[in-house]
């Protein structure tokens, strides 16, 4: 005859000590994905976590080791305890990303971003077009002067607007975590072109307009340029174009 809860009391109750953990786990959770213990940055001590939390170290040690495996914290030998991703998903999307192959994550990028460019022309608001309009300035103006920080920064902002004008929460988040766990391997090339071979004016302009095909079709012509100079030494090549001299 099988067990019932009834022929095995407490055997499936959450015990009073699981729900202490549980709270505990909450309360470092929100400090995490809130920003208040920013990626990076080491958190406090098991004494200062008990003193805050107002439990014992045992249960403060099981709660952080519930993010660690979580992909939120991570232990370091004689260091302590840092705060690996903001979220579930970033830690997951992190740990996929770091046994995948170079070539694999940018293809789902590019599924992404051409996914995400499609959308963005059917969905985009004045203010979306407004914030378009002054990062692709802000990226001409960089790679007109040659500054290529201020060309990359421009650049990722640029990306990111579009993907966000998709309006689609998800597939944000998504694109975000990818995205941050791509920065990780990028190796910035620069190489020197021609004014008029600039692509992002052609998928800036897309979006804009509202073509929804041709700004798919951008996006992707962008992406496939990406991924023919990937996986070759297990970095992702960002081309930066930089303009000749007049």
């Amino acid at each position: 005859m099988s067990a019932t809860v009834s022929d095995a009391p407490g055997s499936l109750r959450p015990s009073r000590r699981a729900g202490l953990i549980e709270q505990v786990i909450e309360q470092l959770r929100s400090q995490i994905t809130s920003g208040a213990w920013p990626v990076g940055e080491r958190i406090p001590t098991e004494t200062e976590l008990s003193q805050l939390t107002a439990t014992s170290r045992n249960t403060v040690r099981e709660a952080v080791q519930s993010l660690v495996h979580a992909g939120l914290l991570e232990r370091r030998q004689g260091s302590g305890t840092y705060v690996l991703a903001a979220s579930e998903l970033a830690g997951a999307v992190s740990r996929r990303v770091a046994d995948a192959r170079r070539l694999d994550v940018l293809e789902v990028r590019r599924t992404l971003e051409v996914g995400a460019a499609r959308l963005a022309a059917s969905r985009r608001t004045p203010a979306d077009i407004s914030k378009l309009r002054e990062l692709h300035a802000r990226r001409q103006a960089a790679r007109t002067h040659g500054d290529v920080e201020q060309l990359v920064i421009a650049d990722v902002s640029l990306h990111r607007a579009i993907v966000q004008a998709s309006h689609n929460p998800l597939l944000v988040d998504l694109y975000e975590n990818l995205l941050d766990s791509l920065q990780e391997n990028v190796r910035v090339n620069v190489t020197v072109i021609a004014p008029e071979d600039d692509d992002h004016s052609a998928l800036v302009e897309a979006v804009i307009s509202g073509n929804a095909e041709q700004a798919a079709t951008e996006a992707a012509a962008f992406l496939d340029a990406l991924i023919a100079g990937s996986d070759r030494d297990g970095l992702i090549d960002l081309v930066v174009c930089l303009p000749v001299d007049s």
